[in-house]
Order: structure tokens, then sequence, then C-alpha cells
């Protein structure tokens, strides 16, 4: 199994940097996204706002073949949602935009949820509990935790809520590279797996379904999507791992962290 990476002050400084400059593609993205605005839309203009004014590298283009600088996952869409002309907004809907920068040789990785106009209810708790999940996930993150009590963190809460964990996909350890080890469970047992140490950096990006977590992939070969047709909602954001506990590197200037 390949090692786990601990990143140095150097590295982890630049990994900071970039970050920062991607939590400012999503205050850009936050006037930009609303009813009606086709999901191209979103990724050209996240494109030229990494590119030309943070003069950065959007690390998902060319990765593995994929074609544009996010993911755009509408509704029932799990993750790796593809852009497109013809998918407008709607009120009503959410959607997760997934977006990975690479400044400096390392790189960061974040997803937000948005809700578009006039979102029920129920749609609204499925995207809240989620990011919940998310915190719970990054409050268990210390030296000496483990990346089972990470993901029994996340299991645990959003279960109780009534919701169910995807399995299939998980968060990576990231650095100079966009996926390293560990690979980061949203669920699991307190005490089993790795344990943490300070200078890893991953991230925690918890799939929740409104159903159950089954899911399939579409014949594009990327969209996943869930197998009941119900919702899905993820938030995402990269971590370090620090003497006493976590700096979360994507931090947006929007958010604060639970108490």
């Amino acid at each position: 199994m390949p090692s786990i990476l601990i990143k140095s002050a150097d590295e982890l400084a630049r990994q900071r940097h970039a970050g920062e400059l991607l939590a400012s593609v999503f205050t850009m993205l936050d006037e930009f996204i609303k009813p009606g605005v086709s999901t191209m839309e979103i990724n050209n203009r996240a494109e030229a706002f990494i590119v030309d004014q943070l003069q950065s590298r959007p690390a998902s283009k060319g990765q593995y073949g994929y074609p544009y600088v996010l993911n755009t996952s509408v509704n029932d869409v799990v993750c790796h949602g593809i852009p497109k002309e013809s998918e407008h907004l709607k009120s009503g809907s959410i959607v997760n935009v997934d977006i990975t920068l690479e400044n400096a040789g390392m790189i960061a990785d974040s997803s937000k949820m948005y809700l578009i106009g006039e979102v029920s209810p129920l749609a609204r708790r499925l995207v809240k509990t989620t990011q919940e999940g998310m915190w719970k996930g990054i409050k268990a993150v210390k030296p000496g935790a483990t990346l089972g009590d990470i993901g029994h963190a996340i299991q645990s809460y959003v279960e109780s809520h009534g919701y169910s964990v995807v399995r299939e996909y998980c968060g990576h350890g990231i650095g100079k590279e966009m996926h390293e080890e560990p690979q980061i469970l949203h669920y699991g047992k307190p005490g089993e797996g790795p344990v943490l140490q300070e200078g890893m950096v991953f991230t925690i990006e918890p799939m929740i379904n409104q159903g159950d977590s089954r899911i399939k992939t579409k014949k594009d070969g990327w969209t996943v999507v869930t197998r009941d047709k119900k919702l899905s909602a993820q938030w995402e954001h990269t971590i370090a791992v620090t003497a006493d506990g976590f700096e979360v590197l994507t931090l947006r200037p929007d958010e604060t962290i639970p108490d």
C-alpha cells in the first residue's frame, strides 16, 4: 500500500494558499449561481476566474480524461455531474459545485451546495444535515484519532436523521497529486483504520442520500445518480492535521467552524 505523505511546512503553506484561492472562487460564484444559469456557464466562469484572475490551474481539467474544470451535480446526481450548455438551473433545485485548484504545485479541493430559488423544506434539511455531518467528521480530526473515528462521526449523525451514506466514493489524501493516500471513508467504526498524524492533508466529502445508499453510473461514464431518484447532497473541504487538531485549508469567508 502506498505510504501516507506528511506535508512539510513549505508544502502546507503552499497548499493553504491554494485553499484560500479556491475559497475565493466560490465567493465569486455565489453571486453568479441563480435560476436560469446553465451549468456550463458556471464551468466557464470558474475557469476564467481561476486562470486569468488567480493565475492558477483548474486541477480537474484533463484529470482521468475529464474535459471540464468542475462538477455540477443537480438533485439526484450524487457526484461527477458534467456541465452542459443545455442544463439550466431551475428554482427548487439543489446543486453541488465541486472544484479543484492547483497553485505553486499544490492542490486544494472543495465543494459547496447551492439552493436554487425556492427550495422545499425536505431538500433544505438534507443539505443542512449533510453539511453538519461533514463538520462532525472534521471535528474528529486530531493527531492520534483514526480514520474510523471520522467515518463514524459522519455516519452516526446522518443516519440518526434518516439519511444514508454513499459508500462507493470517499475522501482522499491530497497534495502534489489530486488523489493520494489515505482513502477517507464516510462511514466506519471508532478506533479503526490508520492513525492521524500532524502534517497529513486530506479531503472530507460525504455524499448523503435522502433515500437508500444505492447508486448507479449513467452511460456517459461519469454521472453518478441515486437508484431511487431521491435527492443527494455533498459538502467538501480540504483538511490538514495540526499539532492539536485540524485546519480547514479551504474555509470560505462566509463560513464559521461550528462550536
